[in-house]
């Protein structure tokens, strides 16, 4: 028997990063700001989760200025998407066996 929880992607066991690639699915880019309001989380912990699926190429971020204020935007990259697609899969799986 196949093991029910091998598609389970770690990089997106928090719920913090689940929360991000989930926004990241529905829109084409979220901003810090719009990413630490709707997931409700503090500045250093929002880095620190971004980094972590920068890091896993699941996302890219862009630095920029609007005027003269510094603007970090976030995009889920092809790669983030279908792993994140598969993660889902493999949770929809896992609740149907259940």
């Amino acid at each position: 028997m196949k093991n029910i929880i091998q598609n389970i992607n770690k990089a997106f066991d928090h719920r913090i990063r689940l929360g991000i690639m989930s926004i990241l699915m529905v829109n084409e880019s979220a901003d810090f700001n719009m990413l630490k309001e709707l997931l409700g989380v503090t500045d250093g912990n929002l880095a620190s989760h971004t980094k972590a699926l920068e890091t896993e190429n699941y996302i890219m971020i862009e630095k920029q200025f609007i005027g003269k204020k510094p603007n970090t935007r976030y995009i889920a990259t092809k790669e983030g998407k279908k792993a994140f697609r598969e993660h889902i899969e493999a949770l929809e799986k896992l609740i149907q066996k259940s």
